[in-house]
């Protein structure tokens, strides 16, 4: 191994241990990593910079902007409103219509503020119906976190991939390429939810929530390695502005219709979309400013560079090589399943931007090296980079819901683990349907 590599390798297994062990900020720990490849020149400058100005952490910027444009014009808090009132009169099935509603909505915009929105207001119609909150608290959030994969921009994960796809060589995905998979994975985790989850969440349903641990801080919310930022950038509710909430509306649905339509990439269209709302005075610049999540985009941007480090100093090719030659002479569909599998389980453990800077460069290698298309292997590492319901940890939102609700860690285990695998065989199918290699 050259002097790079070595370099490389210790940086990469520091940032994942510390990540494990929760030994600081994942953001923290991240440009950390960067600034010590960084320092020992095993990346340039320049390759720093491009990672900072990486489309993907534009298009989130852009959208974080834009999603806290409507919060601001009051809109969400209104269809907030007019949710409670359906489900005062419908009782638990409007309950269930209102995840859904969310659902829906975190197919477009970051699934963490929904869930933080949400959140308080499923418990609290769930309380002044005499229901248990943790009945719907945790299908709240593995609901939200099943739509995000239905569209490239649900979720950053999907973006991440994206972005370090390009970076060797891959063209871009569409904004709905990865639909094909992500709406039926959904639709079969949304059935079991709704069928399967309160008669694995019984016995702890029937148990009062537990208390609060005063340990953990809740500005911002924090259990083990995830980071979710300020809740009270949406907790606050807003009296609906009509204008500005239109103009709102009208420029985030024009944003996606752009890149839907290919004008030009979401990471273009988002961000036009952001600076017309400051222009147009719907939201003002400490707002935008404001409604940005830096602790989300700069573990990204570390995320990347050190990404580019693997791939500039041959480490990736070389753990490539290393995987090609366990999996010599075995098919592509079972290599997809070996690697869907893998990025799976270390999703559970680690953030989903450190999986994807992991997984993204040796999946498309894989590919190469069979021969096949680097297109189903791609949306697999989009679908297991998300799809990770076994821990609390598994997803950011998964730690809101964790706290709020007094949930048991194995609470996730009896309810995610058979997520888990019905969301895999579904993508699986999925992606050898839709994506063929």
């Amino acid at each position: 191994m050259t002097i790079d590599q070595v370099l490389t390798l210790a940086v990469l297994a520091a940032v994942v241990a510390a990540l494990i062990w929760d030994k600081g900020r994942p953001d923290v720990v991240a440009l950390s990593g960067a600034a010590v490849l960084l320092m020992t020149g095993v990346v340039r400058p320049v390759e720093v910079q491009g990672a900072f100005a990486s489309p993907a952490i534009l298009a989130l910027a852009s959208l974080f902007v834009i999603a806290y444009a409507l919060e601001l014009s009051g809109l969400l808090d209104r269809l907030i409103q007019l949710a409670v009132a359906m489900c005062k009169r419908l009782g638990a099935a409007g309950i269930w219509l209102m995840l859904s509603g969310i659902g829906l909505i975190s197919c477009f915009l970051n699934s963490t503020p929904m869930v933080v929105l949400g959140a308080p207001v499923i418990r609290d119609v769930a309380n002044a119906l005499k229901l248990s909150p943790k009945r719907y608290l945790m299908p709240l959030s593995y609901i939200t976190v099943l739509t995000g994969c239905c569209t490239l921009i649900g979720t950053s994960t999907n973006l991440l991939v994206d972005d370090m796809a390009r970076l060797v060589g891959q063209p871009r995905f569409g904004i709905f390429e990865i639909s094909v998979v992500g709406v039926p994975v959904a639709l079969a985790g949304g059935l079991y939810l709704f069928l399967f989850s309160g008669r694995l969440l019984r016995r702890s349903v029937d148990e009062p929530a537990g208390p609060v641990d005063p340990r953990m801080p809740h500005h911002p919310l924090r259990i083990g390695a995830a980071q979710v930022g300020d809740a009270d950038l949406f907790a606050v509710p807003q009296k609906l502005q009509p204008g500005r909430a239109a103009i709102a509306l009208a420029v985030f649905v024009g944003a996606i219709a752009l890149a839907a339509l290919n004008v030009a990439p979401i990471a273009a269209t988002a961000f036009a979309g952001a600076v017309l709302l400051i222009l147009l005075r719907v939201i003002t610049a400490d707002e935008a400013y404001g409604g940005l999540r830096p602790e989300i985009l700069l573990l990204i941007a570390g995320m990347v560079v050190i990404g580019i480090a693997m791939d500039e100093s041959g480490l990736a090719d070389a753990a490539t090589r290393l995987l090609v030659g366990s999996m010599d002479g075995i098919s592509p569909l079972i290599a997809l399943i070996v690697l869907y599998l893998a990025t799976m389980i270390l999703t559970e453990l680690l953030s989903n931007a450190t999986v994807a800077v992991l997984v993204t460069p040796i999946a498309v290698a894989l590919a190469e090296s069979l021969a096949v298309s680097p297109r189903p292997f791609l949306v697999a590492v989009m679908m297991a980079a998300s799809l990770a319901f076994a821990t609390p940890f598994g997803y950011q939102t998964n730690v809101i819901v964790y706290q709020m609700g007094g949930y048991r860690y194995m609470d996730f285990v009896r309810v995610g683990l058979p997520l888990n695998l019905l969301t895999f065989v579904v993508a699986i199918i999925g992606i050898t349907a839709f994506f063929p290699f």
